[in-house]
């Protein structure tokens, strides 16, 4: 009894194993039997969906096959269909995009300037296929990079830098047509391109200062020279007015010997002018203040025309 009893007890655990098997083998098959029409209709709704695909506005397509390669068929906006797996669809973005290039550059008289220019590009929505055989999707930052440097660097060179400030809108009428030429080569499409800002090294900005500010001292200068000039002139005129004033006094004495006398009245009332004015207190006889009119000492002595007399004229003519 104790032999036999471990082998029906291992007996017993594999009938109890293989019932347990074959239940769970039933329920896997009623699963299935359920599982198998949701499996096909999620597989159909897929590849539905993968079948279908759209071109937004503003967007072209081209379809890639992966049995006869890029085809050369334009695909407009919209709803469209394509074989999963085997085509793949490429859109590109045809309308316009704005890029701004920063580009230091050398001038004609070897200055360094850095040109901000704005460019507005497209790709050719006809050569959409050549574009992506040769270029790709980013054909953008393969190409314009390289074309506006080098468009830049050889029409900026012909110029100076003063030319680039008061000659800025044929500066940037050259670039724009040299990039449209350089850019049709790529298949590319600018709309505008246009010159947003110049700025020059610190080195030609101080000479540039520098050369004001000469300017201005010599201008200075010319003004200084000018008012000098206007000076002399002015001085000349005074002299050959004082000469001309000094001959008709001459020949108003000589004419008329009471002309002396009249000035002297005249000195003599400027006198009495200025010491009335005064705070002081001054008692004056009438030679002092000069009114010594009936004196005829001066008129006899013109009459005479000595010379000793002359010089007494003269030493008269000095409180005039």
């Amino acid at each position: 009894r104790s032999h036999h009893s471990p082998q029906r007890r291992t007996e017993r655990t594999l009938h109890n194993t293989m019932n347990v098997f074959r239940a769970v083998l039933g329920r896997l098959n009623q699963a299935a039997g359920a599982v198998v029409p949701l499996a096909l209709l999620g597989g159909g709704a897929y590849g539905v969906s993968q079948s279908i695909y759209t071109v937004e506005g503003g967007h072209r397509g081209i379809m890639y096959s992966r049995i006869t390669g890029v085809q050369d068929d334009i695909v407009d906006e919209g709803f469209h269909f394509r074989v999963p797996w085997f085509q793949r669809p490429v859109i590109y973005d045809i309308r316009a995009k704005p890029h701004l290039f920063v580009s230091p550059t050398g001038t004609k008289d070897l200055q360094t300037v850095d040109i901000s220019l704005r460019v507005l590009y497209k790709p050719d929505s006809l050569r959409l296929p050549q574009i992506y055989r040769e270029l790709g999707t980013n054909f953008d930052e393969r190409v314009l990079p390289s074309i506006v440097n080098e468009v830049l660097k050889s029409v900026v060179a012909r110029f100076n830098a003063a030319q680039l400030i008061t000659q800025r809108e044929g500066v940037s009428l050259m670039i724009r047509e040299s990039l449209v030429d350089r850019a049709k080569d790529f298949n590319i499409l600018l709309d505008d391109v246009a010159i947003t800002a110049l700025s020059f090294g610190s080195e030609y900005s101080a000479a540039v200062e520098a050369k004001q500010i000469a300017q201005q001292e010599s201008q200075r200068a010319a003004l200084m020279v000018q008012k000098a000039i206007q000076e002399k002139e002015q001085k000349i005129v005074e002299a050959v007015a004082e000469a001309t004033n000094a001959e008709l006094v001459g020949k108003a004495v000589r004419n008329n010997p009471g002309f002396l006398n009249l000035r002297k009245i005249d000195a003599a009332r400027e006198i009495a002018g200025t010491i009335a004015n005064s705070q002081n207190r001054v008692f004056l006889d009438a030679n002092s203040l000069l009114l010594d009119v009936n004196s005829t000492t001066i008129d006899e002595s013109r009459l005479l025309g000595s010379k000793g007399d002359e010089k007494e004229k003269a030493a008269d003519g000095s409180w005039l």
